[in-house]
């Protein structure tokens, strides 16, 4: 059984939709990063950056325990280790890594610091929300267009969705409307149907 180290965020849930669509057995350990527990010696020993998620899998590629941290890393790990969502030619593969690294360079920091300034700032700082707002909106402004192009965004439903999926879903705390941005949005609700989906974002409960 893999052990899910993780919080209620978007890079926590990436890992536990992964999970879930692989349907391999994990164990949930919560990591209250409100509380900063993110910095207990316990933690820190699975990950040395004191950041979630994180797993711990006792059945590695070489049948050893291995520990991994970093989203993105993880959800390539689950990717070969359930022989899904990570497509199979070099050229598709090579796609869904372009859209992750989108995610993991682009989404994930531009969001985040979107999410701090309009939502949860400790100071008003108008350059900085006019700034990542800006940054956000053309970030859904690419999202809109692949997504005009394919149904997903490396064509076939894949770790780059997976990735990208929760950072979408807290679109109201961009102030962005989905409604301004119809294909990310014919997307967002195609993904949202998935029962693997709906369980990995109600965890950690």
């Amino acid at each position: 059984m893999i052990d899910l180290y993780t919080w209620s965020t978007p890079n926590g849930r990436k890992v536990s939709i992964m999970l879930e669509e692989c349907a391999l057995a994990y164990r949930v350990h919560t990591v209250d990063i409100g509380k900063g527990a993110q910095f207990a010696a316990e933690f820190v020993a699975v990950n040395p950056n004191s950041k979630i998620p994180a797993i711990a899998d006792p059945d590695g590629p070489d049948g050893k325990p291995i520990t991994l941290f970093e989203s993105g890393a993880i959800l390539v790990y689950l990717a070969d280790k359930c022989g899904r969502f990570l497509p199979q030619s070099a050229r598709g593969r090579y796609e869904a890594l372009q859209w992750l690294m989108f995610q993991m360079g682009g989404v994930g920091p531009m969001f985040g610091q979107a999410h701090h300034f309009l939502r949860f700032p400790k100071v008003i700082v108008p350059y900085a929300m006019e700034r990542y707002g800006k940054e956000t909106r053309r970030l859904y402004g690419v999202l809109d267009r692949r997504l005009g192009e394919a149904a997903f965004l490396a064509r076939e439903y894949s770790i780059a969705d997976i990735a990208t999926y929760p950072w979408v879903a807290r679109h109201e705390w961009h102030q962005v409307a989905l409604g301004d941005f119809p294909n990310v949005k014919r997307w967002f609700d195609a993904i949202g149907a998935r029962p693997a989906v709906a369980r990995g974002m109600a965890v950690p409960q």
